[in-house]
């Protein structure tokens, strides 16, 4: 999809919002970027 719009909106993925649906809904409500949340959970957690 591609979105034609000067302002981007930055999504953070971390523990509660690292699901496929969570993703889709987050990119459907406007998400252009997508960056990843390492403060929390182990590094097996992120290897996921």
């Amino acid at each position: 999809m591609l979105r034609n719009r000067n302002t981007k909106i930055i999504a953070t993925l971390g523990p509660a919002s690292s699901s496929p649906s969570k993703i889709s809904s987050l990119f459907q409500a406007g998400a252009d970027i997508f960056r990843l949340n390492f403060s929390h959970g182990t590094h097996e957690d992120h290897r996921k």
